[in-house]
């Protein structure tokens, strides 16, 4: 891994609108973490050639590496896709809640940006039980696949 300084790291998760990353301003000595997210890789796709569009070399990480950089001292931001918000709330794309919870532990501030629309909240089983059209688990195997999660305020600065 680069040798990255401490709290340089701008750790995006989610699908942003096009308007909303107009809005985020980073460092020349900063860097853009972008979490892959599962099942899709839909974030990691979008959200880095936006970034790329704005000058920025994205790093894509799998969803569960989070942990790794804000145990290291690196994540100085985490920004996060929101599909609404309200006082007791916020409900994002999934894996949003576990950064949620890591940025209030880490004492990191969270940004919420305005997610591209879902049309649908709920993935089909047979995105996270094969990839690239290949079984990954036995046959017979369930899944859940939940799109968007909720975070409660108290996590949300």
């Amino acid at each position: 891994m680069q040798d990255y300084k401490p709290k340089s790291i701008y750790l995006f998760q989610g699908i942003f609108s096009e308007e909303s990353l107009k809005k985020i301003k980073l460092g020349k000595k900063d860097h853009a973490f972008v979490s892959e997210g599962r099942p899709s890789l839909e974030a990691a796709r979008k959200t880095s050639a936006a970034l790329l569009k704005k000058g920025l070399t994205p790093t894509v990480i799998t969803d569960n590496m989070a942990g790794f950089l804000f145990f290291k001292g690196l994540v100085r931001e985490v920004v996060i896709a929101c599909q609404y918000a309200d006082k007791t709330g916020a409900l994002c794309d999934t894996g949003a809640l576990i950064l949620a919870v890591l940025a209030r532990k880490h004492k990191v501030p969270l940004k919420l940006l305005e997610a591209q629309r879902r049309h649908r909240f709920l993935g089909n089983p047979k995105d996270i039980l094969s990839f690239e059209k290949k079984l990954i688990a036995p046959k017979d195997t369930h899944s859940y696949v939940p799109l968007v999660e909720w975070v409660p305020a108290k996590y949300i600065k």
